[in-house]
């Protein structure tokens, strides 16, 4: 089932034909067919243990192993993965700076730190580290990287688990706000269907 919030053009980022993927002699998808369109932002929406994840990973081209056409026009690609994956001998800023330092530098490089720092509310816990931060905490920062590496596909994993609900919606409305601007391609996957009517322009939902 799909749902449109607006008429969309057909300029597509990514394109699934006729995907089939096992785990053991599990079938996870048989002739999945799913498309998505450039600088829109997708959600996925399903409950767990219907595909989405392991759809990702697909398309991030971390899992290859599967039968089917998966075409991804996007050379650059940023990923929030379900687990932080922060670097943990780095402060919250320097996580920030790492995916930043190799394009700016002096003052404008600190504004662009402390502005997406800004987005998730974590300005005050600069000089932290991850494992002084808790989940939420933690959660907010990965999100902060992915947004400040600017990448032209951005892949969500549940991205907002484990905030409350009020902080969840400065923070999407913040993204939003960031995305009009650079119109980027964002897959989300969420079993949340309140973040995937507020996030998305397109949802699927999936029940595999």
């Amino acid at each position: 089932m799909i749902f449109l919030k607006n008429k969309i053009d057909s300029k597509f980022e990514i394109e699934i034909e006729n995907l089939c993927k096992f785990y053991g002699e599990n079938q996870i998808f048989k002739k999945f067919n799913m498309k998505f369109i450039k600088g829109k932002i997708t959600v996925i929406l399903g409950h767990s243990g219907s595909g989405k994840t392991t759809l990702l990973n697909i398309i991030a081209g971390i899992d290859r192993q599967y039968s089917g056409s998966v075409v991804v026009r996007s050379s650059n690609v940023s990923y929030v993965f379900q687990e932080n994956r922060l670097i943990n001998n780095l402060s919250v800023y320097d996580n920030i700076s790492f995916v930043l330092k190799s394009n700016l530098h002096g003052q404008y490089l600190k504004s662009e730190i402390y502005k997406y720092l800004d987005v998730v509310e974590m300005n005050k816990y600069k000089d932290m580290f991850p494992k002084q931060l808790s989940g939420g905490m933690k959660r907010r920062v990965s999100l902060a990287r992915s947004i400040a590496y600017n990448g032209d596909l951005l892949l969500m994993d549940e991205p907002f688990k484990g905030l409350d609900s009020e902080l969840k919606d400065r923070i999407i409305d913040r993204f939003l706000n960031i995305h009009s601007e650079r119109c980027d391609t964002i897959i989300m996957v969420t079993h949340d269907k309140y973040e995937a009517e507020k996030f998305g322009d397109i949802i699927y939902s999936i029940n595999l």
